[in-house]
């Protein structure tokens, strides 16, 4: 036959579409015409695909051949069309026969030798070809990994054109594969809260943080370690579930980003971007490939940002909608894509340019107009949506002498872990899990704390002392301190300790 068809999966975002490929080779002058809004890679594929298949020792159609890209209307990219093209192309010279094309999506990027490479987005395009009702997919075999996390889905990896042409042939019968289960996923090592010397409000700012996923400002001298502190936050926070695992490990598809991690990793996403990065690092976009920015890739996890002062004008404050929404939206000319960006952000600041404002101060050289100037790149209303704000000092010699007995992570995050059951129990018929995450409705209908320390607030709020969101986040803070306690209600120390760490940078 003249006319086959092959399937594939445009992706936008997270969200993919199925795509019928579909080749005509007709009498006529040698030409190649691809259509159906493909970008410039995709373009470019029609040299890529005529080496492969050549140096493949199978016939290149030295005929009119017109390839079109199902549906028209939507906007393809990428180089993961090499392989469904060079298939599609095979059949219609009546190379391959069709019936192992039906129900099956091939997806891979050709080398000119013929060989197939890997590609980004291999577990949102998996994700999109199940919902679509498709069981089986022929990808790269270095793509594997990644694939094996989806159940729904047979996945075969290949890695040559004519591995892919000799199973068509031989009747496509179904790869035996083993899907992925529990404990497959790999429990990675970390580091260890032990390590960290002295720095006791930090270390419980820290805990507190990660019982209700409270956003945390630390501010003290270089070297205090405040570093240390923040990247050692994910070794405290429970293990990521299933989908959650599969969720976060979909985003660093899309980015290409299992140099770092594994896609089977159940660790909560640890992202440090430099402070030198451009918006469009931090919140992701692009022109004709959107991919997520760190805010996205540290989804169910922590987005840490050092010396956040020396962010440039605008960046930190992107940041404001996805940390109320848990989401970032990013509109181009191709379309919108949401992101999710539901992270617990960690911010590391000196006091002042040279890092010495603390304490005495007896050896800072900076002006008061430099301090007050330093700590002003930090806008108001991002502060506001900061939960906690600690100094830290640097540590003394009897805490660095005793540095080998700080407390394990592990310890840590069993009591995190039982704090956040006492939370989830709370929150059994209601939509959220987290004590950060509770409407402020809610917070004034059901979960209030008791009358003394709602009057303590209120007090707070009349002198202007706090605003409104500063005192809802004073109280879910007052909640997570309460689940660590195993209270049942935020006391009036409870919210006045909450209060010291967010308004006076100290646990009293």
């Amino acid at each position: 036959m003249s006319v086959a068809q092959v399937k594939a999966i445009s992706l936008l975002g997270l969200v993919g579409e199925v795509v019928l490929v579909e080749s005509d080779i007709s009498d006529g002058l040698p030409s190649y015409s691809l259509l159906g809004l493909p970008d410039a890679a995709l373009n470019e594929s029609r040299d890529r695909v005529r080496a492969a298949i050549v140096n493949s020792e199978l016939n290149w159609p030295n005929r009119k051949v017109v390839v079109s890209l199902s549906p028209a209307w939507l906007p393809k990219s990428g180089s993961s069309f090499d392989l469904p093209i060079a298939l599609s192309l095979l059949s219609a010279q009546g190379a391959i026969p069709e019936e192992g094309l039906q129900e099956t999506i091939f997806i891979g990027e050709l080398a000119l030798d013929g060989s197939i490479r890997s590609i980004r987005g291999v577990l949102p395009i998996l994700i999109a070809a199940s919902r679509a009702g498709i069981k089986r997919a022929v990808i790269p075999s270095a793509n594997i990994e990644e694939s094996s996390l989806l159940t729904g889905i047979n996945s075969i990896g290949m890695s040559h054109l004519r591995d892919v042409v000799e199973w068509l042939r031989n009747g496509a019968p179904d790869v035996a594969r083993t899907n992925v289960s529990e404990s497959k996923f790999t429990h990675e090592n970390q580091a260890d809260f032990a390590d960290v010397a002295g720095q006791k409000s930090a270390r419980f700012a820290a805990e507190i943080s990660a019982v209700g996923g409270h956003h945390l400002l630390m501010i003290g001298a270089p070297g205090a370690g405040k570093t240390m502190i923040a990247q050692r936050l994910p070794s405290i926070l429970p293990e990521l579930s299933t989908d959650a695992a599969i969720e976060v490990s979909a985003m660093h598809s899309i980015a290409g980003g299992f140099a770092q991690r594994s896609p089977l990793s159940l660790l909560p996403p640890f992202v440090a971007p430099h402070h030198s990065a451009t918006r469009v690092a931090i919140v992701g976009g692009g022109a004709n490939v959107i991919r997520p920015g760190a805010c996205s890739l540290a989804h169910n996890g922590v987005l840490f940002i050092d010396e956040a002062p020396e962010c440039d004008a605008g960046i930190l404050d992107s940041l404001r909608q996805p940390l109320e929404s848990g989401n970032i939206s990013i509109s181009r000319s191709i379309g919108t894509v949401i992101f999710p960006a539901q992270f617990l952000l960690v911010l590391a600041a000196n006091p002042c340019p040279c890092g010495k404002f603390l304490g005495r101060g007896r050896n800072c050289t900076c002006s008061s107009l430099q301090v007050r100037r330093y700590l002003a790149k930090l806008s108001g209303p991002l502060m506001d949506r900061i939960d906690l704000k600690i100094e830290v000092d640097s540590i003394s010699r009897s805490e660095f002498s005793a540095m080998q007995s700080g407390e394990a992570s592990s310890q840590i995050r069993a009591r995190v872990i039982a704090a956040r059951a006492r939370a989830a129990e709370r929150f059994a018929e209601y939509s959220w899990k987290l004590n950060s995450q509770i409407p402020s409705q809610a917070l004034r209908r059901d979960f209030a704390p008791e009358r003394s320390a709602l009057n303590f607030l209120h007090d707070e709020l009349d002198r202007e002392r706090i605003t409104a969101r500063g005192l809802h986040k004073i109280i879910r803070v007052a909640w997570s301190i309460a689940d660590l306690r195993g209270g049942k209600v935020p006391t009036l120390e409870d919210v006045q300790l909450a209060h010291s760490m967010r308004e006076k940078g100290r646990a009293i």
